[in-house]
């Protein structure tokens, strides 16, 4: 049996709830012996001839006692499912708040698929485990001595035998209980494995398709699907045999009880009316040894699930909060005294003694190459991370003994990995100010540049912009992030690349209004940009984790150190364009508008971006789901022939009962009928064994398989699909949903089969023994076979809402999970959890009813079950006191008409997994008929022209009214280098995308090699591109396997070649692996610029005849920048190549500059040729030019 006492310590406060439901279970279970022996009793009075008037007045005693049990299942149930329902809100807090308190330095080392499942499915599992397995536990602990008290009334050694076989099939299933603990692990493992990689491939899909290793990642996927194949088959080996003990001591025990009753009637030590109670109590008083059976698995899932939870409330957090310090104002001063510090399982040293001090007010810019620690100062500051030596002060205080709370309430941050959470624009400014008025929003966001956007978007600041705010550019959620910012306004303000994504517009028009803000604050700015620290009081220049210099920028730059090594380009340039263009620096001059490349919330249903559980029927959702079983329709006929013969045998064992008491009754050798209930008691067990095992192995290769076909759809629908859906909802759908239609699969077709064939053969023969019988009988079958379909519409929407509200949990604690850094850096924890308890409450509110109205159903069933075999037990005796039906036989009849029930029953039972089936089915088949919005093309046999042109192309996103491409004419000659400039959101990374065939324009061509883009196979066309995207995506593997996603088979010599260009080599052979080093989930183990040379080194590596850069070293230091420059220029040789950035430097020296507003061509031309017409490009550099030049 399944017990853990760390999951008992989660019932405290409720354990008087659990204690309620056992003695109501108790109570039930002595009113199920009761009831049958009630009506042994009442057949007992007719083999002693009793008159019919005589039976009337017991049967109806016996007619209540059996509404009284199904009254009390009712009650029990009910208390236990609401009972469930508090543990599993309080384990959820209690994870929750182990999150927070591990923070983001922990899940920074772990995978948030891990975090996932534990959070969300883990306690989900639970529900059944401590609702109904736990108390059912308690009361199958407590029947041996409950069969004892009743039957020893009856017969001692009878009552022995029961109790003894009751005992015996108890604890002998815990012999399996080592080797099930450890198969569960196991598969606790596997499952968190696919969750996690599910996860990470879902996310990186748009670079998976870029670089066209969809399909090598389906095929990983495809083994972690198959792995958990094997490791749920292990589990559910040693459970059926656990399973089938149980079924064999439940058939063996009543055979052996009967069998000693038949002995002790024949030596007069026994009456016949004693005997057939024994028979009719048969399996009965094992009743809740057979309701724990049918639990194990539940009870099996349930510990598995409670593995992975204690191994995140058993870590340890790397930084633990301190209880003194609570201070409610400390001055805005910093100081680092002798400072070191490595990360977690990094023997590299990150920071070497850094000692410095800032005074209240003053401005510090920390400059550096990739990689030397600047980001680490913030994390440190924010105390993410603790220094391995040294002290760090804020306002005199030594941070370790202040409170989390009091240290970070004076602090805000923009950080380098901007990070919105999928909500509304409103919802993630007041991230930074929860109860800020309109007015101060509106502050906030003009001095963010954030407003001409925001009025732009189809509701304004009500707009749902999507997981990590997915549905806006880079620029507008960096200014969203500095909006946000600069609403908490604190005294300490740290800018980590805060304009790293601004073009130089919005760069000038916010570096201005930082300016103003950053007057009385305390202001640490990281940066690779001149522009950004160039007025700073001092600049800290850090340098292999140390202090290498520090001064104001004129001090710096005339000491020819490292600062001006990584500066003077950028000064030489401002410099040079001020004297060049003349401009002044004009705050008035907004600059031009943008749109952004926006997909609209207004078509999201009310789930929010969660994907809707509706449009399928059950029958249709029966056809469906019966065509994935062809591929095993051997293992599926083995699984009808093993079910009905099981049945069969469990019925054989109650008429070869009947039959050996009729045998008694009229005198004859029953030893026979004995020996055959020796034969068909182990049988049955086994037949039992068998028909699960078959139907689970199919089962689960079949979910195996709907899990890779899952993926290859996402995969044809992405990245288009993706931005109006959440990954965590997808990755439920991988998990939870795909596993509820397991019991679909498993637990429900052969019991149909059963369930239709059994009823139909019972009825014949009771139509044989008398046609009163049957129809008698008729109305209670009848009754039972439609009860799944009663309220079934009310409960299939239930259950529908119930995964719509589990797909909600997963994508928020998703959201959470990785948002994490946020979430703490601007205290939301206790907000963030509220949210997420508010979800958990709303999914409780939707679930209750449904368990109230399927456990209505289920007690009916019992009610009428029961009430079936009375009607039988009526309308025999009535038969046998005219003469029509022989006495002996009525026992036979009774079981008989009660075994009809049996598959029946089954198939109600599993009423709320058929529920969540639907559900889960539904959401499945939405993805499934999506419409596919890039077909592949059917490839083209020879290239008739190299050249790349658009011909009036324009393309709007789903949802959103105004064009992000309009009549765009473009023409790139083979070997040309084309720049793409424009103000963010201008539509330049659209078009890209377009290029790469992410999306399909609406209207006009795009042509590639002399064919339209859509006649190229896919694959073939991105084989010939090479991307270096704006946002780096790193999956969660090696450095070596990240750079090779380029090309796969490239040899050692090639990947060297790749890694030394893009300017990595130091780096990687700096690290404790080399290229064997994890990189961690989206590469957050390293830098900003680290994983941005990453995604060049792919560039590189790809080799492509067209190079797509879009903003490709925008978080590079000069030095480093400079470096793959140089590479780049080489590789753009006899290449054509798009480049999309807003630096000049990046630009100017391309044959062509293509300016871009509103999502058209504005002008065109060579660098000079632009400067000469005096428009928007001029404007543009104007704005550049004079913030760099600025001081």
């Amino acid at each position: 049996m399944y017990f853990d006492s760390r999951l008992w310590t989660f019932t405290e406060g409720v354990r008087d709830r659990i204690a309620y439901a056992v003695l109501i279970g108790l109570l039930a279970t002595s009113t199920g012996i009761a009831r049958l022996a009630l009506l042994g009793w009442v057949i007992g009075k007719v083999f002693n001839g009793a008159h019919f008037d005589e039976i009337l007045l017991p049967a109806v005693m016996v007619a209540l006692t059996m509404v009284a049990r199904g009254g009390l299942e009712y009650w029990r149930n009910m208390v236990a499912h609401e009972t469930a329902a508090l543990v599993q809100r309080h384990i959820r807090r209690v994870i929750y708040a182990k999150i927070v308190q591990l923070g983001p330095a922990h899940f920074g080392l772990q995978r948030t698929g891990d975090v996932l499942v534990s959070l969300v499915d883990g306690v989900e599992q639970l529900e059944t485990y401590f609702g109904r397995y736990l108390p059912q536990l308690f009361v199958a602990a407590l029947t041996p001595l409950l069969i004892l008290v009743f039957v020893v009334y009856l017969d001692w050694l009878v009552a022995l035998v029961l109790t003894g076989s009751a005992l015996i099939t108890l604890v002998a299933p815990m012999t399996f209980h080592a080797i099930d603990k450890n198969n569960s692990l196991a598969r606790s493992k596997s499952y968190k494995a696919f969750a996690a990689d599910f996860l990470d491939s879902i996310q990186g899909l748009a670079t998976l398709k870029a670089f066209g290793q969809s399909t090598p990642k389906i095929n990983e996927l495809a083994v972690r699907a198959r792995d958990l194949f094997r490791s749920t088959m292990w589990v559910l080996a040693t459970n059926a045999a656990a399973r089938g003990i149980t079924d064999t001591g439940i058939t063996v025990g009543a055979a052996a009880a009967l069998g000693v009753g038949a002995w002790r009637v024949t030596g007069g030590n026994m009456t016949l009316e004693v005997l057939v109670i024994v028979l009719m109590l048969g399996t009965e008083v094992f009743r809740p040894l057979r309701d724990l059976r049918s639990l194990l698995h539940s009870g099996m899932v349930g510990m598995s699930a409670a593995l992975g939870i204690f191994q995140i409330l058993d870590a340890e957090p790397l930084v633990t909060d301190a209880d003194g310090l609570e201070v409610d104002q400390l001055d805005p001063t910093i100081s680092f005294d002798h400072v070191a510090f490595r990360y977690p399982g990094n023997p590299d040293v990150a920071h070497q003694n850094i000692t410095f001090d800032i005074e209240a007010g003053e401005r510090i810019g920390v400059v550096g190459p990739s990689g030397s620690g600047k980001s680490t100062i913030l994390k440190l500051l924010l105390r993410l991370y603790e220094p391995t030596t040294g002290t760090i002060r804020v306002g005199g205080e030594d941070i370790r003994d202040l409170s989390f709370a009091a240290l970070r309430r004076h602090m805000a941050v923009v950080s380098q990995d901007t990070y919105l959470f999928h909500g509304t624009v409103e919802e993630n400014l007041r991230f930074g100010k929860p109860d800020a008025t309109p007015e101060e929003l509106e502050i906030a966001i003009r001095n963010a540049n954030a407003h001409e956007f925001i009025r732009k978007l189809p509701e304004g600041l009500a707009t749902v912009i999507g997981e990590r705010g997915i549905k806006l550019s880079g620029g507008q959620r960096q200014r969203i992030a500095i909006a946000r910012a600069l609403l908490r306004d604190t005294p300490i303000l740290m800018l980590d690349e805060a304009l790293s994504a601004v073009d130089a517009e919005n760069e000038w028009i916010i570096q201005d209004a930082l300016d103003r803000l950053m007057e009385g604050r305390t202001t640490l700015i990281f940066a690779h940009r001149l522009s950004s620290v160039i007025d700073a009081d001092r600049i800290l220049v850090l340098e292999g984790g140390r202090i290498a210099d520090q001064g104001t920028h004129p001090e710096l730059i005339s000491r020819k150190g490292a600062y001006r090594t990584l500066m003077a380009a950028q000064a030489a340039e401002g410099s040079g364009a001020t004297v060049l263009l003349g401009t002044e620096r004009d705050v008035n001059n907004p600059g031009p508008d943008e749109t952004g490349g926006f997909f609209s919330a207004s078509n999201e249903g009310p789930t929010d971006a969660i994907i809707r559980a509706e449009g399928l029927t059950w029958s249709s959702a029966f056809k469906k789901l019966l065509t994935h079983m062809y591929p095993w329709k051997v293992k599926f006929c083995l699984t009808l022939f093993f079910g009905v013969t099981r049945v069969f045998a469990y019925i054989g064992v109650g008429v070869v009962s009947a039959l050996a008491v009729a045998a008694v009754k009229s005198g004859q050798p029953f030893l026979p009928h004995i020996v055959w209930l020796c034969v068909l008691a182990p049988i049955a067990g086994l037949f039992h064994w068998l028909e699960s095992w078959i139907a689970h192995d199919m089962a689960f290769r079949m979910l195996s398989e709907m899990r890779i076909e899952l993926f290859r759809k996402l995969d044809k629908l992405a990245p288009a699909y993706l931005l109006t859906r959440r990954s965590g909802d997808m990755v439920g759908m991988a998990t939870q949903d795909v596993e509820m239609v397991e019991y679909f699969f498993a637990h429900t077709v052969a019991p149909a089969f059963v369930a239709l064939l059994v009823p139909a053969l019972v009825m014949i023969f009771l139509g044989t023994m008398g046609w009163p019988l049957a129809l008698a009988l008729f109305p209670f079958l009848a009754l039972v076979a439609i009860s799944p379909f009663l309220a079934r519409k009310r409960l299939d929407s239930l259950g529908s809402q119930t995964r719509e509200s589990l797909g909600e949990l997963n994508a928020h604690a998703v959201d959470t999970v990785q948002g994490l850094a946020e979430v703490v850096a601007f205290q939301k924890a206790d907000a963030r959890g509220q949210e997420f308890d508010h979800k958990v409450g709303h999914y409780l509110t939707v679930r209750l009813p449904f368990f109230r109205d399927l456990t209505f159903q289920t007690s009916l069933l019992e009610t009428v079950t029961g009430l079936g075999g009375v009607a039988v037990v009526i309308t025999g005796a009535s038969l046998v006191q005219q003469g029509h039906l022989d006495g002996g036989l009525l026992p036979l009849l009774v079981i008989l008409a009660m075994a009809a029930f049996l598959p029946v029953s089954e198939i109600a039972h599993i009423g709320r997994q058929l529920a969540d089936t639907l559900g889960s089915a539904r959401r499945l088949h939405a993805v499934e008929h999506e419409r596919i919005p890039v077909a592949d093309g059917p490839g083209i046999d020879q290239a008739i022209s190299a050249e790349l042109c658009l011909k009036r192309v324009s393309f709007t996103y789903p949802g959103r009214t105004l064009p992000a491409l309009d009549e765009v004419n473009l023409s790139i000659e083979p070997g040309q280098t084309l720049a793409l400039v424009g103000p963010s959101g201008a539509g330049k990374t659209t078009l890209a995308h377009l290029l790469l065939r992410f999306w399909d324009p609406q209207s006009g061509h795009i042509i590639f090699q002399g064919y339209n883009l859509k006649e190229h196979r896919l694959d073939d066309l991105r084989a010939r591109m090479a991307l270096v995207a704006q946002d780096t995506y790193l999956f969660n593997a090696t450095l070596r396997s990240n750079i090779l996603l380029a090309r796969p088979d490239a040899d050692e010599f090639a990947l060297e070649q790749a890694i030394q260009r893009a300017a990595l080599n130091d780096f990687i052979a700096g690290l404790p692996d080399g290229l064997d080093t994890p990189v961690g989930e989206r590469g957050m183990r390293l830098s900003g610029g680290q994983r941005q040379r990453v995604a060049i080194a792919r560039a590189f590596l790809k080799d492509a005849p067209i190079l797509i850069l879009d903003e490709a070293t925008s978080h590079l230091d000069a030095v480093s920048e400079r470096k793959v420059r140089q590479a780049l220029e080489e590789l753009m040789h006899d290449r054509t190549t798009v480049i999309i950035a807003h630096r000049l430097s990046t630009v100017r020296d391309a044959d062509k500059i293509v300016v871009m507003k509103d999502g058209r061509i504005a002008e065109q031309g060579s660098h000079d040729e632009l400067l000469a017409k005096g428009g928007l490009y001029t404007h543009l550099v104007q704005r550049q030019m004079t913030g760099a030049a600025a001081e």
